[in-house]
């Protein structure tokens, strides 16, 4: 679905990415994993084009998309929530939902799309007239990945999910990537709980100093040293 070949990218002269390649299958989940500053966050902004690659090749479905326009790539189904949720504080939680299907392919669908999102996050459905930045955390959280699946996506890509959430929450949206999988759409998913993240995840691939170090299927990672030692703490 995805392909991510050995691209490099820079924020000015500093160079964040310079060797990442991943693939995304269709309707599986991908954790991309790895300490701080190892280009995480970067490879996504990659993706949506935030930041241009300067080698390299990012395709979606044989499609080449690192020279395309954010709103191309959204009108795509590659939708990005960011860290940090970006919500519209001063919007209501309903129209931070409307927000999300702003784009031509998801305005279509607006009442569907609302009815499936709210189904999938019922607390959001008692919120819907408060004010985005009155919520907890966790609910910012929740109406951030609603707002992203208010755009249909194809591809969600979900970055640091549970920072800051409390343990109960952050087993709950864990839960909810399942289920947005089990919907068929594919989760490329940036995390820190990273012995969560080989739980839920399908495949993940690991990011150091801006280079993808080592990838496969979680199961086998979760017995690999350098994984087990280096971060999961065994």
């Amino acid at each position: 679905m995805l392909k991510v070949e050995s691209i490099a990218a820079f924020y000015g002269d500093v160079q964040a990415l310079r060797d990442v390649s991943l693939e995304v299958p269709e309707e599986k989940i991908v954790a991309l994993l790895g300490p701080n500053a190892a280009g995480k966050s970067t490879t996504l902004r990659a993706i949506s084009n935030v930041i241009t690659i300067r080698s390299g090749r990012i395709t979606f479905h044989g499609e080449r998309i690192d020279h395309l326009p954010l709103y191309r790539i959204v009108e795509m189904g590659i939708i990005h929530v960011p860290e940090g949720r970006g919500l519209f504080s001063t919007l209501t939680v309903r129209e931070n939902l409307q927000m999300g299907a702003y784009s031509r392919r998801a305005r279509k669908h607006l009442r569907e799309s609302l009815a499936q999102t709210l189904e999938t996050f019922p607390v959001m459905k008692g919120r819907q007239g408060q004010l985005a930045g009155s919520l907890s955390g966790g609910e910012q959280q929740m109406c951030s990945i609603a707002r992203g699946l208010m755009a249909r996506p194809r591809l969600l890509m979900i970055d640091e999910m549970s920072l800051g959430l409390a343990p109960l929450i952050v087993q709950q949206m864990f839960e909810i990537v399942r289920q947005i999988s089990a919907s068929g759409i594919t989760v490329l998913l940036v995390e820190q709980q990273i012995q969560r993240a080989l739980q839920v995840a399908h495949t993940a691939y690991i990011l150091e100093s801006g280079a993808t170090v080592l990838s496969g299927a979680t199961a086998d990672l979760s017995r690999h040293e350098h994984v087990r030692r280096v971060y999961l703490g065994m």
